[in-house]
């Protein structure tokens, strides 16, 4: 299956699914493509090609999924049963053998496995403030690819008072949110 032809695949599971259960906003539901396909996909442009990805908080599966489908090797990471049960269906239903699907807390997942800053990025998506998902992370020296929403200068105001880091900031393409780029985390 071609990768368009995963992503038509894709938005019709997420359709299916979000009458059963909460995946995204409702009102997002016809417009799948451009706001949440399409504003995760934007993360390719940056991320390098030869790391393994980390996404946190998954839900349904924004950004990593989309990622996966791009070709990285991508470790979902989502506390929720019934949203892991719906990732594990896009793994199977989409084809995806680089897709891992971890059900585990972040805080559990971190505390059993090695992280090694070289290997590994996080991503996340409208997973938790920036602060919190530093206090997960930082041990890790990891880098991070955010996509956040247009209060991203106050979070990192608040991060700033506990942590020292590096960013870059970027504009996002898809709506009024922001791509952060964040490193040397201290």
């Amino acid at each position: 299956m071609k990768r368009e032809e995963k992503f038509i695949k894709y938005e019709k599971l997420l359709k299916e699914w979000s009458t059963k259960m909460n995946l995204v906003a409702p009102s997002t539901l016809g417009d799948i493509q451009t706001r949440h396909i399409k504003d995760s996909a934007q993360l390719a442009k940056f991320l390098p090609k030869d790391v393994n990805i980390i996404d946190l908080g998954s839900g349904a599966g924004f950004p990593g999924v989309v990622l996966a489908i791009l070709g990285w090797n991508v470790t979902c990471i989502e506390s929720i049963g019934k949203k892991t049960n719906f990732l594990s269906a896009l793994k199977q239903e989409l084809d995806l053998p680089n897709l891992t699907i971890i059900n585990d807390r972040i805080e559990n997942f971190l505390s059993k496995k090695p992280v090694n800053a070289g290997d590994f990025v996080f991503t996340a998506r409208a997973f938790a403030p920036l602060i919190k998902i530093l206090d997960y992370t930082h041990k890790t020296k990891c880098r991070l690819f955010l996509l956040k929403g247009r209060e991203i200068q106050s979070e990192i105001d608040q991060a700033k008072t506990k942590y020292k880091f590096d960013y870059e900031l970027y504009k996002s393409e898809t709506g009024d949110g922001y791509i952060i780029y964040i490193f040397n985390v201290k």
